[in-house]
């Protein structure tokens, strides 16, 4: 299966595809898939695409059957990848713990073994699935990234370490700053070792505390009901830090919504809206 992009599911929706593709990842040394929204290519033959990370526990399906995307990013003409969230496979290290090992890799790049010989998210989607993407599918236009929770805090990371590939930035609920965070800290301590230091390179306040790259507009949504807002996400840290340094983050606390599926099929339309403005100006 090396080197080669198999498409193991497909379905019409809104004149578009939701398709599901496998392959062998080099990067992670395991069989990796994803789900990809392409809109009606005779409307649009060369769609942007945004980059969708799921959180904790969840897979490259979740997004595809709950946030209800579809039907906005067909109207946009907008694609959207989505990836899994770690690794996978009998020979990837796991534990017991719902937060740590397989469906939660926190798009790091992991040090410490066992973890260092597979778990490698960082790499592959900064690397391998957009090469993947670009020469097998042919996606070479503007790219912004979103996501929820875990996959909020990879986005802000991602977009924060590499601003020249990105054209803008959102999330729902993200941990902002995991290295003074349980989740985070559980997560570092395990993929990264004790040294504290090396952690902030994959934490998003840490990064703009120091940042000098381009300003990439950046949207936060958060549910002032999400059981995690006190002890794991914090997001005024991050609106502290961008007031700081005059960043232009918009966060926006929206009143009794919480961590779930619900809360971004709310808001996910305004999102890909958001991130469209931006698309069509690169």
């Amino acid at each position: 299966m090396q080197n080669e992009l198999e498409l193991i599911e497909q379905h019409k929706v809104f004149d578009g595809n939701q398709r599901r593709y496998r392959h062998y990842s080099s990067t992670l040394g395991c069989v990796m898939t994803f789900s990809l929204f392409v809109p009606d290519l005779s409307r649009w033959s060369s769609p942007p695409l945004l980059w969708w990370l799921s959180g904790l526990t969840c897979n490259d399906e979740n997004f595809t059957t709950k946030a209800g995307a579809q039907r906005i990013a067909a109207q946009l003409g907008m694609a959207i990848v989505m990836p899994d969230t770690s690794p996978r496979g009998d020979a990837v290290a796991d534990v017991s713990q719902w937060d740590l090992g397989q469906g939660a890799g926190f798009y790091l790049n992991a040090s410490q073994p066992p973890w260092a010989a597979h778990y490698r998210m960082y790499d592959y989607l900064s690397d391998e699935l957009p090469h993947l993407l670009s020469n097998k599918l042919g996606f070479n236009g503007p790219q912004s990234i979103s996501g929820h929770s875990m996959g909020g805090h990879g986005a802000l990371v991602m977009a924060l370490r590499d601003p020249e590939r990105f054209c803008s930035v959102s999330a729902f609920s993200p941990i902002v700053n995991p290295t003074e965070v349980p989740w985070g800290q559980n997560a570092f301590q395990t993929y990264l070792g004790e040294d504290r230091q090396n952690w902030r390179q994959w934490d998003a306040c840490e990064l703009l505390k120091d940042y000098q790259g381009k300003a990439i507009p950046m949207l936060v949504d958060q549910g002032d009901s999400d059981s995690f807002l006190g002890e794991q996400l914090q997001p005024e840290r991050l609106a502290q830090v961008a007031a700081d340094i005059n960043y232009p983050l918009t966060l926006r606390i929206q009143q009794g919504y919480d961590h779930s599926y619900y809360f971004i099929a709310s808001f996910i339309g305004q999102h890909l809206e958001f991130h469209m403005k931006h698309l069509q100006r690169a």
